[in-house]
């Protein structure tokens, strides 16, 4: 097992064995749909199981990322009696699989399903067992994600000034921990405020609760809120993660993200998104935005909230546009959302691409 651990420090759910994890024929996922209320693990004994589980939105943000690799981890432990052309064989067949768990994410997916193929390959040829050789790699794919995720904070943190008010959305995951843990080792406070983010009120149960573990001073706002919250509070910064950062300048984030961009305009606070840009998505037009059940928008946390007989309407994510942009924080400085490819012409290599 690698020694070296780049979760060391963070709140409970981002320590990698909260997230997802591989041990002796099984997987298992911190159950964020009920987190913090209850601290539970949905526990998987296939591959096409943890797919499920990522489509079920068991783990949401960057969580079925790590969930994808023990996945993988999981496959190899399935089909260790087989041949090594069989082992390789049911790999790439888990690779589809797990990879398109969620179409929106389905690029980030396969280069992290692809990255644990390899490392199987490498198992293989030197006789090693291929599930522990997959979770070693994964340890090291979160080591080297997380460090980079670190060096996006340490330029972001910057832009929010000591005593300043920080708006968030959705959950973004190790950004929202590095944030954190970098401000604190610079001696710098600031509040938070975080949108519930419906249906699943990731803002409100897993941000929130990161804040909190980790000493800052954090509110809960509705949805519906921001604006009036931006104005009243006087909000410095609003931040936020994305599922994709296209080439042409559009952020693909949680449902809201615009909205609450379009009021961060309104009101000349600065809209920062943490990530690199990804080399797969040249312009917008080649993000599949990804509808769920609908009936989840006529209810909250399991109780009904609408009429029988009323319709409900659900797309995952929205699509900010380069103009409502202050700037890209990567991992290489802040880039304009009109010059990505400058990040690449530059060396930088990607989030993901580099974790394979």
């Amino acid at each position: 097992m690698t020694q070296f651990r780049a979760d060391k420090d963070l709140a409970f759910m981002l320590q990698y064995e909260n997230v997802a994890w591989y041990d002796a024929g099984e997987v298992r996922i911190l159950d964020r749909r009920i987190y913090p209320a209850k601290i539970e693990f949905v526990r998987c004994k296939t591959h096409g199981e943890v797919a499920q589980a990522i489509a079920d939105m068991v783990t949401q943000s960057a969580g079925p990322y790590t969930a994808a690799a023990m996945g993988m981890a999981l496959a190899a432990y399935e089909c260790r009696e087989k041949s090594k052309e069989e082992q390789l064989a049911f790999l790439r067949a888990a690779d589809d699989t797990i990879s398109n768990a969620r179409p929106t994410t389905a690029g980030r997916m396969r280069m992290i399903c692809d990255g644990c193929l390899r490392a199987a390959e490498l198992a293989l040829e030197e006789g090693r067992p291929v599930d522990l050789a997959i979770r070693e790699h994964a340890v090291d794919t979160n080591n080297r994600r997380y460090s980079k995720v670190n060096e996006i904070a340490k330029y972001l943190v910057p832009l929010i000034p000591e005593g300043g008010t920080v708006m968030t959305q959705c959950f973004g995951e190790t950004i929202v921990g590095m944030m954190l843990k970098e401000a604190k080792l610079a001696g710098k406070q600031f509040r938070l405020f975080c949108p519930e983010t419906r249906p699943y009120f990731q803002g409100a149960r897993l941000t929130a609760t990161v804040c909190r573990d980790m000493g800052f001073d954090v509110t809960v706002v509705t949805d519906n809120m921001p604006a009036f919250v931006m104005e009243r509070e006087h909000v410095d910064v609003f931040t936020c993660a994305a599922d994709a950062i296209c080439l042409d300048g559009y952020v693909v984030n949680k449902v809201g993200t615009l909205q609450i961009a379009i009021c961060a305009n309104h009101f000349g606070i600065p809209t920062f998104v943490t990530g690199a840009p990804d080399i797969g998505h040249e312009t917008k037009e080649t993000v599949k935005i990804e509808m769920r059940d609908p009936a989840f928008t006529l209810q909250a946390m399991g109780v009904r909230t609408a009429a029988d007989g009323v319709k409900g309407y659900y797309p995952a994510f929205d699509m900010t546009p380069p103009h409502l942009i202050s700037g890209i924080v990567t991992d290489r400085g802040v880039f304009s959302p009109f010059d990505l490819h400058r990040y690449f012409s530059e060396g930088g290599e990607g989030e993901y691409e580099t974790v394979v």
